[in-house]
């Protein structure tokens, strides 16, 4: 498969969010995923702050002792995939829960960079897709836990789990933020999930530059409230600049 070349890096993508999501006609759509972001991460975070440097401890612990003298290169790495780790964890319980506004707001950007105007949605419709839309966010847990799974495990072997490990779950970490907030607009125009992430492969690297600065913002106290609704519009900022017209004709 030959990979696509975008002219628009990843991070250009999620300052493009940054720009929509203030927009006097998204606003509203936004705040109900930012209200939901603010409300996890605040409680997560609040425990997670308080364990953080057991944690860490906990993990550099299981290094042997001849590598004993790592420890101070590793405590830097250890906090950071922690931190890493439990956000990308409540990101997505983030998601399942604000999945249906998320959509919403997917949809209602898609409409004002493409200039089409956007379905009426009432309440009564969105709960009937409320189903649709929790059984894309199982696929997505699906493809994710068992990958998931097999990284976790590396990080209980000995030096592996203190180096190759957590390299290996910032990768993946960025590729399901690139999926989860890239899959709304396919979602929303009923593209399957297999084609989605067909798509994203062939700009693999546009979509890692993007899961990845999405990942770390996720890391960080006070943007990882914010960061939800500017990566939703940064998708779909994507979608319309390089998927769209595959799937949609002018409208």
């Amino acid at each position: 498969m030959a990979y696509e070349i975008s002219k628009k890096s990843g991070v250009s993508y999620l300052f493009q969010g940054l720009q929509l999501v203030s927009q006097p006609g998204l606003r509203r759509f936004v705040l109900l995923p930012l209200l939901t972001n603010l409300l996890l991460f605040s409680a997560a975070f609040y425990w997670l702050f308080s364990q953080l440097s057991v944690l860490a401890d906990r993990w550099i612990g299981q290094l042997p002792e001849w590598l004993t003298w790592l420890e101070y290169l590793l405590w830097p790495l250890a906090i950071i995939t922690v931190l890493l780790l439990f956000s990308f964890i409540f990101s997505m319980v983030a998601n399942w829960i604000a999945a249906p506004f998320n959509g919403l707001l997917a949809e209602q950007v898609e409409a004002r960079l493409t200039g089409v105007r956007p379905p009426d949605v009432s309440i009564a419709q969105l709960l009937k897709d409320v189903p649709r839309i929790l059984a894309r966010e199982w696929q997505k847990l699906k493809y994710y836990l068992p990958k998931a799974i097999g990284c976790l495990i590396l990080f209980f072997i000995p030096l592996v789990g203190q180096t190759i490990a957590p390299l290996l779950w910032l990768l993946l970490c960025a590729w399901m933020a690139a999926i989860q907030y890239c899959d709304y607009p396919y979602d929303n125009h009923k593209i399957r999930f297999e084609i989605m992430r067909e798509d994203l492969k062939n700009h693999r690297w546009t979509n890692l530059g993007f899961g990845l600065i999405v990942s770390v913002c996720t890391a960080i106290p006070i943007i990882n409230f914010l960061i939800m609704p500017i990566a939703i519009c940064g998708a779909t900022a994507m979608w319309v600049d390089l998927y769209r017209a595959k799937y949609v004709s002018n409208q």
